[in-house]
């Protein structure tokens, strides 16, 4: 039997034993079996990832069994594994596996925990069917599956309101994306007549040119099949416009924003367009429209990044613009450079999430960096692993050899740059003042959190810790009043404690990622097209002109990333006063960018009002006022003013019911009169 057959379900069937069965097997069994389900897939991925990079391993078709037999829709349940589902598998079954080893320590006075350890494991199930997927329909079994887990994990803690409304937003943002989605592959299925992802690839340059109707017009056929996809990428990879769920996202204990980010779901669409390159490479438009997509996201969410006070929201919002990265890399061709980043991201990502959850954990679940300060002495082993982070995301290396982020993001611009084309050019730059605005805020989050005074004394959950303290005036995680302003220097007798060994030994495991993965790989992602072995579209052209970019070029995101160290250090360590008098002169910048450019609110005057309004509507006017009005109600008012009248005539004399007796006899003789004269 295949290994990848163990990978795939052995975390269903752990999620099954938690889920259904954690309350007679107890929390300790429920977690040592999702968590070694995961750690066995692991250790079965690995090698299979290994086989690939050294060629011995060709592509192979698992079959699991026949599914759906309707006319010319047939559809079987196989399991595909191929260069690219192979550096899936690491990515997924790693990070899992350390996001559950993780997990034993952060979420050990939960009282729910196999339902949470389910939960997980069931959504690294729901991300390997979905990586494994042989054609559109089983993808969109693993597509729905993550979008189904994700909601059960944001909103784990169901009695907190804003965890309920997050879960949910997530859930309608995602349905926008999917219909997208699904309508691709209607479109796909109407046009090739299969399903079957091999089929629909070969057939694709074949429609290369072809139009079709859509919307009484006649348009491109693989531009638009290609764009109705792209939505449900757009969705599940929190591109611009819908976006707005993932920073919320971080309502859920930290362990699932590290997996949401790393591993799952926001990287399914960037591994969709990948899988389909072949089709996107059919139309010109599709893939500018991706481009633009890409960069526009990397920018903008770089930029919200920057006025961020949560520790989490700070990542989150870098995992949305690392993400831009992604598929303008995909956009102007460059398919090996995004999965670089995907693999190299997933390392990094999930070690500074992971990283944010052992602070987090030190402070008492105090978010807010201003309420934090001088932690590098308090919990040193977190500070490295935070910093070898911080030096992963923002590309730290010089010729050639540095660490994860500064191989694959590099790459990336260097690729945009060399794409030649106006929305590459546009792109590079984009990446450029995004990676400049990564560098800011990745330092300014270190400098917060680990340099300077210590200013815990002024939040309310230390308070809380050391006092029981309920009186701090601010807001869940003590934002002041004032934009930027710190707290007064104090540690307010809390002295905050390193996290268990259950929590370290995962984050030091990925630190090895984010220091290793870029310069040990790079070679096979970047430029063996015998590793991609046709699994993706692989621009070897691309992939040799990226080598000979003008000399600033490959310096722009070294020469960047400086910049934005200096100005964090300027601003958070050597003249703390300046920020804040930045946002004293620049208050509408800073308030809009605060804001998140007011997505939130613009999308609550032009969909979420006028949909209660409309709701209320057919509610309170056609519900009650029309259908149960002169329906059920209406009924019920009939039979009871009947029941009135009726009442009256039960009066109790004989000649009352005599007289009603000789009406009826008078009427049924005249009925029957009148029909015999017919």
């Amino acid at each position: 039997m295949h290994p990848v057959i163990f990978i795939v379900f052995l975390p269903l069937l752990a999620a099954i034993i938690a889920g259904l069965g954690g309350r007679w097997i107890g929390q300790t069994p429920s977690k040592v079996v999702t968590t070694g389900s995961l750690f066995i897939g692991a250790a079965l991925s690995w090698p299979i990832f290994i086989g690939y990079l050294t060629g011995g391993s060709q592509e192979q078709v698992v079959q699991v069994l026949s599914w759906i037999n309707s006319g010319n829709l047939q559809v079987a349940w196989e399991l595909r594994v191929d260069a690219l589902t192979a550096v899936m598998l690491v990515v997924v079954t790693t990070v899992s596996s350390l996001v559950h080893l993780y997990s034993w320590g952060y979420m050990a006075e939960d009282p729910s925990q196999p339902r949470f350890f389910a939960y997980l494991s069931l959504f690294s199930f729901a991300m390997l069917m979905l990586v494994t997927a042989n054609n559109l329909v089983q993808m969109f079994f693993g597509w729905e599956g993550v979008g189904l887990a994700s909601y059960l994990l944001i909103g784990f803690w169901y009695h907190k309101p804003s965890a309920n409304a997050a879960a949910l937003k997530a859930f309608v943002v995602n349905r926008v994306g999917d219909f997208g989605f699904s309508l691709g592959i209607f479109g796909t299925f109407w046009v090739f007549g299969t399903l079957s992802i091999p089929a629909i690839l070969a057939a694709a340059p074949s429609m290369a040119g072809s139009t079709v109707g859509f919307a009484g017009m006649h348009v491109d056929t693989m531009t638009l099949l290609c764009l109705l996809l792209f939505v449900g990428a757009m969705g599940k990879s929190a591109q611009l416009g819908l976006h707005t769920w993932l920073p919320d996202a971080m309502e859920g204990p930290t362990p699932v924003s590290a997996l949401i980010h790393a591993a799952t779901m926001v990287t399914a669409g960037v591994f969709m367009v990948c899988r389909l390159s072949p089709m996107f490479e059919q139309s010109a438009t599709a893939t500018m429209v991706v481009t633009f997509v890409g960069a526009a996201t990397a920018f903008f969410a770089a930029t919200v990044g920057t006025a961020q006070n949560d520790i989490k929201r700070v990542i989150a919002y870098s995992t949305c613009s690392q993400l831009g990265y992604m598929f303008f890399a995909a956009g102007v061709g460059a398919y090996g450079a995004a999965m670089f980043h995907l693999f190299t991201h997933a390392f990094f990502k999930a070690l500074l999430f992971l990283g944010a959850g052992s602070v987090i954990h030190a402070m008492h679940h105090e978010q807010d960096m201003r309420f934090y300060g001088g932690l590098r002495k308090e919990i040193p082993f977190t500070f490295w692993v935070m910093l070898i982070g911080t030096l992963a995301i923002t590309g730290v290396g010089i010729l050639g050899v540095g660490f994860a982020g500064y191989h694959s993001k590099d790459a990336i611009l260097e690729s945009a740059y060399a794409s030649g084309s106006v929305h590459g050019t546009i792109a590079f730059w984009a990446g450029a003042i995004a990676a400049l605005l990564t560098s800011f805020y990745s330092w300014r989050l270190m400098f917060l959190t680990f340099w300077g005074k210590p200013r815990w004394g002024a939040s309310e959950h230390i308070r809380h810790a050391v006092h029981g303290d309920h009186d701090h005036p601010d807001a869940e995680h003590g934002d002041s009043s004032h934009d930027d302003d710190m707290p007064p220097a104090g540690t307010g007798g809390y002295h905050p404690h390193e996290s268990p060994l259950t929590m370290l030994v995962p984050i030091g495991l990925l630190a090895v990622g984010a220091i290793a993965a870029g310069f040990t790989f790079s070679h096979y992602f970047l430029e063996s097209a015998e590793f991609w072995n046709g699994s993706v579209a692989f621009n070897e052209h691309l992939a040799h002109a990226m080598h000979g970019v003008p000399t600033w070029v490959k310096y722009t995101a070294t020469v960047v990333m400086l910049i934005g160290l200096a100005i964090a250090y300027n601003n958070y360590i050597r003249n703390p006063q300046d920020a804040a008098g930045f946002v004293k002169q620049f208050g509408g910048i800073y308030r809009f960018v605060k804001n998140k450019w007011y997505f939130d609110e613009l999308y609550d005057r032009l969909f979420i009002r006028p949909s209660l309004w409309f709701g209320r509507l057919f509610w309170m006017r056609g519900d009650e006022g029309t259908i149960d009005r002169f329906g059920p109600h209406g009924a019920a008012y009939a039979v009871g003013v009947g029941n009135k009248i009726t009442a009256r005539l039960q009066s109790g004399y004989l000649y009352s019911y005599a007289l009603v007796m000789l009406l009826g006899l008078i009427g049924a003789a005249s009925w029957a009169i009148w029909w015999a004269s017919k």
